[in-house]
């Protein structure tokens, strides 16, 4: 039986304390260390931290100081058009994260409470508000979620509580509650929310008001419970509080029927003989998002307390043929590149006409879901192509042209030169 050290020859390596002066004792190889001196050590590390912060998220709030021309910058790597937008949402972005580190710094306006601006994107589908917030979320380095708000009901009824969207930014910051205290929420689908109707009725507008009503301690800024696996709260579970004071809320909507109240409220004119012509707005147009007013919004069936606490609105423009074939192969992460970099994986080349773009655009738009539409019709060219190109033999290059996409015809395979 080997011998064992008794506790009086036992002294931690740092104090050297006996094990019978503390309450326990770490072994290492040959070291000791007591539990007053792990405590100690621990606050030390803590104090550091809190006043330098660890090299991991010295980038992170270096990248949150860009100034605004810098984030949209980065914004027209990934999103093509849209300047408006992106403008809005980058100085939004810039002095909401100032807001964040203002209490940092030691300035002439102490006595100065910074508000949160939170922001609501307009736009028919398919113009890039998702994407826009993703990207953004993306070049700030942050915690972001994406919650869709068809599916939230107001507490008690069947579906999920607006705090689910909180459990999404939770899980998407690794159940760091600092960390998701300060990212971003994009809320889509706002407009669904939207009053069911304007005279009261008996029953309750559980998926409608109700969550407006719901969202606006949220979107304010509160500390509320949250289930850290998401879905219904029950009283034997176990809470996270997650303070939504730092919280960014980005929420989008297309909002279809908001032109023909905005066109409505523009071709209003007054009655007599001095009256002026009233105004021919086309009801359909989708860029009359751009003339919305809060009052549109109201009419629209939000209630005038969430509109209220989305102060912020930035509209994005319906896209033209020029702007669908720029997507298809300008930004970072282009279509036609995605096609290509899968393609080089196996050694082939891939090569698309311009005038098999220009067909591609053509399709795209006769579906009328925006940019998705691009995808579906390049799923549909490459799905033939990915199937057979290996049935071929050793190919080097693959083109598309025009009559591949038009008339659904093969296209130019060239094979590999044989070495000498």
């Amino acid at each position: 039986m080997s011998d064992q050290p008794k506790d009086d020859n036992i002294t931690c390596s740092f104090c050297g304390r006996t094990a019978h002066e503390v309450s326990s004792m770490v072994a290492g190889p040959e070291v000791y260390i007591c539990d007053r001196c792990i405590h100690d050590a621990s606050g030390i590390v803590r104090n550091d931290l809190r006043s330098y912060g660890n090299e991991s998220e010295r980038p992170k709030r270096h990248r949150r100081q860009m100034p605004p021309h810098k984030i949209k910058e980065a914004l027209d790597a990934y999103v093509i058009g849209q300047d408006d937008a992106k403008k809005a949402l980058s100085v939004a972005v810039y002095n909401h994260y100032k807001r964040i580190e203002s209490s940092d710094y030691s300035y002439d306006y102490d006595d100065v409470e910074l508000e949160k601006s939170n922001i609501l994107l307009l736009g028919p589908t398919g113009t890039g508000k998702t994407l826009l917030a993703r990207t953004l979320a993306r070049v700030l380095d942050v915690p972001f979620s994406i919650s869709d708000a068809t599916a939230l009901t107001e507490a008690g009824y069947v579906g999920e509580d607006v705090e689910s969207i909180l459990s999404s930014l939770l899980n998407a910051a690794d159940f760091n509650v600092e960390q998701a205290e300060q990212g971003i929420i994009y809320i889509d689908e706002i407009d669904k929310v939207a009053r069911k109707a304007d005279n009261a009725s008996i029953t309750r507008d559980v998926s409608g008001e109700g969550v407006q009503q719901a969202l606006l301690k949220i979107l304010e800024g509160t500390t509320a419970g949250v289930p850290p696996k998401g879905g219904r709260k029950h009283p034997e579970q176990s809470l996270v509080n997650v303070n939504t004071q730092n919280i960014l809320f980005i929420c989008g909507g297309a909002f279809q029927g908001l032109p023909e109240l905005v066109a409505q409220r523009m071709s209003r004119g007054t009655m007599g003989f001095t009256a002026k012509h009233k105004q021919k707005v086309d009801k359909r147009d989708p860029a009359l998002l751009r003339y919305a007013e809060p009052s549109d919004l109201l009419q629209f069936g939000l209630i005038p307390e969430l509109v209220g606490r989305l102060p912020l609105m930035a509209t994005l423009d319906p896209l033209d043929d020029s702007a669908l074939k720029t997507i298809l192969t300008e930004p970072r992460n282009a279509l036609v590149k995605q096609y290509q970099k899968l393609l080089a994986m196996d050694g082939i080349r891939l090569q698309v006409d311009d005038e098999a773009l220009d067909a591609i655009v053509e399709r795209a738009r006769a579906r009328g879901t925006g940019a998705r539409g691009l995808r579906a019709v390049m799923e549909e060219v490459m799905l033939d192509i990915m199937f057979e190109v290996h049935q071929h033999g050793d190919i080097s290059t693959c083109r598309i042209t025009a009559s591949v996409v038009q008339e659904g015809r093969p296209p130019l395979f060239e094979k590999r030169k044989a070495s000498a």
